[in-house]
């Protein structure tokens, strides 16, 4: 169960990773400032997975 759960969140992530990055290219966002919206992504996102993992084991 495990495992296919952590496929999956590899699978999100760089998912989201490609969107983020398309983003930053569509608004023209700095260079200086892109590490701090994918940081920010990627912890709001890994917080959705953990929360949904865990809901899913309690289940």
């Amino acid at each position: 169960m495990i495992s296919i759960f952590i496929i999956f969140a590899v699978v999100i992530l760089y998912s989201f990773n490609s969107l983020t990055n398309s983003l930053c290219i569509q608004k023209e966002i700095p260079e200086d400032r892109q590490p701090k919206v994918f940081m920010t992504i990627n912890i709001l996102i890994t917080i959705l997975l953990l929360s949904s993992y865990v809901e899913i084991i309690t289940a």
